[in-house]
């Protein structure tokens, strides 16, 4: 469940831009949030399904999963909290 107590059902997608329309830094946040999930083999990172890095309309994003919310909350409150406190857009992905 989200903060608000509902159930995600949708991709949520978090962009790099913050409500005042700045750029957020630093540029590399969605990877650093997306390898909270990841793996690595033969020394590559891989990012899992359930959060990774994308580009949306040229904007640095993250696309949760809404299966994350299930598997992993602890880890889905800190993602969205994290949006919030620095002010990051939110939306429904595809």
């Amino acid at each position: 469940m989200c903060s608000l107590g509902l159930r995600i059902t949708y991709t949520v997608i978090i962009k790099g831009i913050t409500t005042a329309g700045e750029k957020f830094r630093p540029s590399d946040w969605a990877e650093r949030i997306s390898g909270k999930l990841s793996t690595f083999k033969n020394r590559r990172m891989h990012y899992s399904p359930l959060l990774h890095p994308a580009i949306r309309d040229g904007i640095k994003c993250i696309a949760i999963d809404p299966i994350l919310q299930e598997q992993n909350p602890e880890l889905f409150k800190y993602i969205l909290d994290f949006a919030d406190k620095n002010q990051l857009s939110i939306c429904e992905g595809d």
